[in-house]
């Protein structure tokens, strides 16, 4: 063929006659130039966590500001450098009310979202949350049982923490007791858990029957319906070993949660006890779950929902599934609790206000999942 016939391979330089580059050599350079910008799977989630923690800031210090009673940004940046005086009606908000009470909805939606994502694993199905074992119905049978007895508030969270750890103990005990009757171990977990959680519900509905209807009563109600309105220091102080200890296993074991997320013989056949490996992950995550309810009381759907948003972004890898829902949790329950404090001239529970953007957003992922199907 003759050069610079279309089709032909044969490539002619560029002459003087012709200063247009021929379209072969375009090609190669657009071809150079695209492999040159194309993004690697490492950058790609430096991006996406990047673009996360932003968020996360910027939700923080939105919420800081935001409220029944606002604070202008200059002066909460006054406030945090130490040039304002901390005793003023800015300052007392601030460091009494409203910074404590965020770390603590950040604290929480981070810790029922790693929760749930890991419960999500480890039984291998898409709709588990985090009181799938009894844990956030054994801590508000514990939380009730102190306001009924007229304990404390350092009592009710202490009492309700423990009686979370307590369920969670009883279904996996007979998990174990019952696994040898059933080929999936998983199922009778998950099975445990739900009657000891009907046991606990029936106890629940028991000690409301028995408060006082003007005093106990109208505080075990409300508890349940969870919130974050009287959190102080010493609340995170409490819920902040258990979530740090329960956390930081979690993610030191997160390669192992991929391992963990097969079947029973896949996972021992890998060398991996499936047995010991599972409990000690279902122990962590009851540590958050506990430590979480036994602060904010009953604050449902975040680890059902959080954990499928994270997947969309990052994929099912726990590598980066659990730190892109710790993120994600934060930043959701921050929102929410902004969202409670100042939609309406009263303070909207959160666990209300979770469930009615949780269902639906929760029914737009399974719409967006079916279609991708």
């Amino acid at each position: 063929m003759r050069a610079g016939f279309p089709g032909s391979a044969y490539k002619r330089e560029p002459s003087k006659d012709s200063p247009e580059p021929p379209v072969v050599f375009r090609a190669e350079e657009r071809s150079r130039m695209a492999r040159k910008k194309r993004v690697t799977p490492k950058q790609n989630n430096a991006l996406i966590f990047a673009g996360l923690i932003a968020l996360l800031i910027v939700v923080f210090a939105v919420s800081l500001c935001v409220g029944r009673y606002s604070i202008a940004p200059r002066e909460l940046l006054a406030l945090i450098t130490g040039r304002a005086d901390s005793g003023s009606m800015d300052g007392t908000v601030f460091f009494t009310m409203r910074l404590p009470r965020l770390i603590a909805s950040a604290l929480i939606g981070s810790a029922l979202s790693v929760s749930g994502a890991t419960y999500q694993g480890i039984f291998r199905n898409p709709l588990v949350s985090p009181d799938i074992l009894g844990a956030a119905a054994g801590a508000s049978f514990g939380a009730a049982l102190a306001i009924f007895l007229g304990l404390g508030k350092i009592w009710l969270q202490v009492i309700a923490f423990c009686f979370g750890i307590v369920g969670v103990a009883i279904s996996s005990l007979a998990g174990v007791r019952f696994s040898g009757r059933m080929r999936d171990n998983t199922t009778t977990l998950v099975l445990c858990g739900m009657v000891i959680t009907a046991i606990f519900s029936a106890l629940i509905s028991s000690v409301k029957l028995a408060a006082d209807p003007y005093d106990e009563l109208p505080a075990i109600t409300f508890w349940l319906m969870g919130g974050l309105a009287y959190v102080i220091k010493e609340d995170i102080l409490i819920m902040l070993a258990p979530l740090a200890i329960g956390g930081l296993l979690l993610f030191l074991m997160r390669f192992r949660l991929n391992v963990l997320s097969l079947s029973d013989e896949e996972i021992n056949a890998l060398g991996v006890d499936a047995g010991k490996s599972r409990m000690l992950v279902i122990l962590c995550a009851t540590l958050l779950t506990s430590g979480s309810v036994a602060v904010g009381g009953m604050i449902a759907w975040v680890g059902l929902i959080v954990p499928h948003i994270a997947r969309l972004i990052t994929g099912p890898d726990y590598r980066k599934l659990l730190p892109a829902s710790l993120l994600i949790g934060a930043v959701f329950l921050m929102a929410v609790d902004d969202a409670a404090r100042t939609l309406l001239a009263i303070e909207l529970p959160l666990g209300v206000l979770t469930a009615l953007i949780g269902a639906p957003l929760f029914l737009a992922l399974l719409a967006r999942s079916g279609r991708d199907q």
